[in-house]
């Protein structure tokens, strides 16, 4: 087996892994042989400001995760399919790449993605949603919005 594909079996098998039954994040669904493609969802308190108005309260997210021909050593591609009001995300991706190195496993990006659902996780230096970005920092008592230990399992 080719290593890409050994690294594709192994992120799989350690997602399905880690969050069977975890209570925040599950793996709705996958896409490819060994699977290059992945549906979360995650269940956690977030914000949506959709439509322009104030940032409401949210509890359920989705995100795509697509791993290219070149991971690990090219980051995943990431994008939420749900709306989420956050410095690092816009509606085409989730700034992951500062961040990335390709001994990450695919589980722990999960996770921190949902740190920056819940505002344990943001920038506000460099954000690809201005509006976001000064929300946070005008908000910094509010935030984290929820104090949960998303690891369970890594």
């Amino acid at each position: 087996m080719r290593p890409r594909l050994r690294r594709l079996q192994a992120d799989y098998e350690h997602m399905i892994r880690v969050f069977e039954g975890h209570p925040h994040i599950r793996v709705l669904e996958t896409s490819g042989n060994p699977p290059d493609r992945y549906w979360i969802e995650f269940r956690i308190l977030g914000l949506d400001a959709e439509g322009g108005g104030d940032p409401r309260e949210i509890r359920a997210h989705r995100t795509e995760v697509f791993l290219p021909s070149d991971y690990p050593r090219r980051q995943p591609f990431c994008r939420m399919t749900t709306p989420v009001f956050h410095p690092n995300i816009d509606p085409q991706k989730i700034c992951i790449g500062d961040h990335w190195s390709a001994g990450e496993s695919l589980a722990a990006l999960v996770v921190r993605i949902g740190q920056m659902i819940c505002y344990q996780s943001y920038n506000v230096k460099s954000p690809l949603n201005a509006k976001a970005a000064a929300w946070a920092e005008s908000h910094l008592h509010q935030l984290p919005l929820q104090e949960v230990d998303l690891t369970v399992g890594l």
